[in-house]
């Protein structure tokens, strides 16, 4: 990873978007410029921003909506969804049980991982098996968020098969049998602005770097 760069990179994928999954796709010049900056963002930033995705705005609106309003809730009706365990760490972690470098985190969170039934993978994998919680009220949580999901997971899936040609590989290099199982983290984040004095840190989430 670089360490001269001054920004993330903000990449309009709307060619790669729309012509990914075209057989023909293979010589057209403006997907195969997102193509060379993607291999450039991944080289010299290790992240970057995008737009031209497609996922309509008022979804997205819709999505933040829905997600305040369910932080805006009582404890006792967010707990309800707990994070836990047995939930296979999926669910709502309240305001200050995140810990990053022994500090507390000064925000609240839902988790949202890849469904997985039980034996599936083996005992390895058994802390993570489970199904995502989803709140009973705001009453269309559930629905727009499995929306936002699929809609996500298939800009992902065409990101991959860019970054796929960007490391001079077949298109579809991380899918079947390699890597067509792919492990997804959705993570809905709120940050409270009245948390009392004597439980307030400096941190709304510290500083750290995610394997996988």
């Amino acid at each position: 990873m670089g360490s001269d760069f001054k920004s993330i990179p903000l990449i309009d994928i709307g060619p790669l978007v729309e012509k990914i999954d075209d057989p023909s796709m293979a010589n057209d010049k403006d997907l195969l410029q997102v193509v060379r900056l993607l291999d450039d963002a991944c080289k010299e930033a290790g992240f970057f921003y995008v737009k031209g995705h497609g996922i309509d705005e008022s979804l997205m609106r819709e999505v933040r909506n829905v997600t305040r309003e369910f932080f805006q809730l009582p404890y006792e009706e967010k707990l309800k969804i707990k994070m836990t365990p047995q939930s296979g760490y999926r669910g709502y972690q309240r305001i200050g049980e995140n810990i990053t470098k022994g500090k507390p985190d000064m925000h609240e969170a839902i988790d949202c991982y890849t469904p997985i039934r039980p034996g599936k993978y083996g005992d390895l994998v058994k802390p993570m098996e489970g199904s995502n919680l989803w709140p009973k009220y705001p009453s269309n949580f559930e629905v727009l968020l499995e929306n936002y999901i699929k809609l996500c997971r298939d800009i992902s899936r065409k990101i991959m098969r860019g970054i796929a040609l960007a490391l001079g590989g077949a298109i579809d290099a991380f899918e079947g049998d390699t890597a067509g199982d792919p492990f997804w983290v959705l993570r809905l984040i709120g940050y409270p602005v009245d948390i009392p004095e004597e439980q307030r840190t400096d941190t709304g989430c510290g500083a750290h770097t995610d394997y996988g």
